[in-house]
């Protein structure tokens, strides 16, 4: 599917406010040599510590794939995990499959996606609220990581289930723009995309700040997986100790052969490892589970709440993960630009 002029023009316009989309030093044209060095370099970043990402170093496919041809269904229906506490101010109440984030503020919550489904909203989201003593009604604004269904699919449901005062919703203005007029991916599993009100909801950009009670996100702007990929930072405390976080706002090569897409994704992980690198971000999370063991975390965390909150992986581990990430996107890229 080619992204339709007003989306490409928005992309390009975007890059030329981002310092991560400047115009990077040459790189070697493409070759086997450079799939396989970067392919070397995600497999040395990684090490033994960090091989959740090396699964985007296999081959991306060269078509975007239909939603038709996923399983959601399957997806939706695996066992949910018991929600839980990842930080003192960061709830997971999420599915097996897909993320959703709870950050406590002194006023009310900030609910970091929304899953795919009403009925995921009230099996999952609301019964996970209340096992920690929290509501709907507590919820202030819903950030939507990027305009999939997977994430904004429970946003319209969690407005009503609100009552009076109505959570603001927050998506990139690119990915606004995406949903309100020809989304990249559709089923009929999910809900149509939320109707934003001009009033009261709010189309980021890159480096706008969402503050609410005591807590402020930066919302950068990373485009790739979507057109305008959200990945939220913010401060998370356990133990007395105050942590900053990144969650990696959309994953995989879900476009096809499109060098683009590509290029910006690899200067948008570029650009957030210096963010990272800058701000010393010691945590890093994702809106699927698999990606930073979430379920597995919550856990041992369950087991043994006395130990080492095993979310926080230093500043070296993100740095580390994020070249995982950079170095895959990179590797298929190369692939890519092989190809007759």
């Amino acid at each position: 599917m080619p992204i339709p002029n007003h989306l490409a023009l928005g992309l390009a316009a975007l890059c030329a406010t981002l310092a991560g989309c400047s115009t990077p030093p040459a790189a070697p044209p493409a070759s086997e040599a450079t799939v396989m060095a970067h392919l070397a370099a995600a497999q040395q970043a990684a090490g033994t510590e960090y091989p959740e990402y090396l699964n985007l170093c296999k081959p991306a496919p060269l078509k975007r794939p239909d939603a038709g041809s996923v399983d959601l269904a399957g997806l939706i229906a695996r066992p949910a995990p018991p929600p839980g506490a990842a930080f003192d101010n960061l709830i997971y109440v999420g599915s097996a499959w897909v993320s959703a984030w709870a950050l406590k503020t002194s006023d009310g919550l900030v609910l970091i996606d929304a899953l795919n489904t009403v009925d995921e909203v009230e099996r999952l989201i609301v019964p996970g609220l209340a096992s920690q003593g929290l509501a709907p009604a507590d919820i202030r604004t819903v950030l939507v990581t990027h305009g999939h269904g997977d994430h904004y699919g429970g946003a319209e449901r969690l407005r009503a289930l609100a009552g009076a005062t109505p959570p603001r919703l927050v998506m990139s203005a690119l990915d606004w723009t995406m949903t309100e007029t020809q989304l990249e991916f559709a089923s009929p599993i999910w809900p149509a995309p939320p109707r934003r009100n001009p009033a009261r909801d709010l189309a980021a950009r890159d480096g706008d700040l969402l503050r609410q009670g005591d807590t402020t996100v930066q919302l950068h702007v990373t485009p790739g997986h979507t057109l305008g990929t959200i990945s939220p930072v913010f401060e998370v405390r356990a133990g007395g100790r105050t942590h900053k976080a990144l969650v990696w706002g959309g994953t995989s090569f879900n476009f096809g052969r499109d060098l683009s897409r590509l290029d910006a994704y690899i200067a948008a992980a570029d650009r957030m490892r210096e963010i990272a690198r800058r701000e010393q971000i010691d945590v890093l999370l994702s809106n699927h589970p698999a990606n930073d063991l979430t379920v597995k975390r919550l856990a041992a965390l369950r087991a043994n709440p006395a130990m080492a909150n095993p979310f926080v992986i230093g500043n070296a581990g993100v740095l580390r993960t994020l070249t995982v990430i950079s170095e895959c996107a990179k590797a298929n890229r190369d692939r890519f630009a092989l190809m007759p």
